[in-house]
């Protein structure tokens, strides 16, 4: 089990952040094990047929048999969303003890794999292998996460909304809760269940980052005790990724409004912004819109500003109109 002791100034600067990085990273063990999820086994098949160039020995040995990963290539953002370029200049500047360090604790007690065996080196060693590693990322990146990377963010942006709300209605303890089981919140400290390894952290005002992640199956602090208290958790709403667009088989809301505005409803159980119903639905955000105005005007659904995007939602009315035609 892993802790976090965090105080009240913590909780008040606890945020949320994205990390195109971390998310290329993390993907590694969909990967290296394709049974941790079914849900991304399409988007694995096809990133296998078009990585057969990259050093694959080398990108599968930043995964550990206990699917550890070094906590140098997920430094923390520094903002809210920075682009994957300046996280890995980031990564890139790691001094070469702390590579060193990350590399020997992601496979302990397992020795090095032998493309990393120039982590046991001198420094000049475990810089060119930093080096040789960061631009084997950034290769990967463009091939298996980058071009998904507008819709990904979508789902991540649509997960903080939701969780947002969380934080609002119930406090720390219902935003926790509705994470993972694995993660439980008493007493001022969050509780990491099924650890690999078993520490207590103190935030000690350096609050707590939480990052939202496709990929990850179950959270995951930092391997390392000694880096600030930070949780990538698994993202909702992963699976509208590779789904097809949703289709509607109530004929009687059909025929009432329409196929394209019954989808929306269907969709609308949770805020979603304009351009996520338009990615889902596979249509333009202008369509959507135009379907948008006609159920606000007739009161099927609410919306509410939220920073720069409206978030829509079903109303009241809305949900008994849905409900009758689930039930039909």
């Amino acid at each position: 089990m892993i802790s976090f002791v965090l105080g009240v100034e913590d909780l008040a600067d606890t945020r949320f952040a994205l990390s195109p990085l971390s998310e290329t990273v993390v993907s590694l063990r969909v990967l290296y094990d394709p049974g941790l999820s079914a849900l991304h086994l399409p988007w694995r098949r096809s990133i296998l047929r078009r990585t057969g160039a990259l050093d694959s020995a080398l990108l599968m040995s930043l995964v550990s048999r206990r699917l550890t990963l070094p906590d140098f290539l997920t430094p923390r953002p520094g903002s809210f969303a920075p682009d994957f370029d300046a996280e890995l200049a980031v990564a890139r500047r790691t001094p070469a003890g702390l590579v060193r360090r990350d590399l020997l604790h992601t496979h302990a007690p397992d020795p090095l794999p032998e493309a990393l065996c120039d982590a046991a080196g001198d420094d000049a060693s475990v810089v060119r292998l930093r080096d040789a590693v960061c631009e084997l990322l950034r290769q990967y990146w463009e091939i298996a996460v980058k071009p998904m990377w507008p819709q990904m963010r979508l789902v991540l942006e649509a997960d903080m909304t939701y969780r947002a709300r969380q934080l609002a209605v119930g406090g720390a303890r219902l935003l926790f809760a509705g994470m993972h089981p694995n993660l439980r919140w008493h007493d001022g400290v969050l509780h990491i269940d099924q650890m690999i390894s078993h520490h207590r952290v103190a935030a000690a005002g350096r609050g707590l980052l939480l990052m939202p992640s496709v990929f990850a199956h179950k959270p995951a602090p930092p391997l390392s005790p000694e880096e600030p208290p930070s949780l990538v958790y698994p993202s909702r709403g992963v699976a509208t990724l590779w789904a097809a667009a949703p289709s509607v088989d109530e004929p009687a809301l059909v025929s009432l409004v329409g196929p394209p505005r019954a989808r929306l409803l269907r969709l609308l159980e949770e805020p979603l912004p304009t351009v996520e119903l338009a990615r889902r639905l596979r249509v333009t955000p202008s369509a959507v819109s135009q379907h948008l105005r006609v159920l606000y005007a007739t009161g099927l659904v609410t919306r509410a500003r939220d920073g720069r995007q409206v978030l829509y939602r079903r109303s009241s009315l809305g949900d008994r109109l849905a409900g009758v035609a689930s039930q039909d």
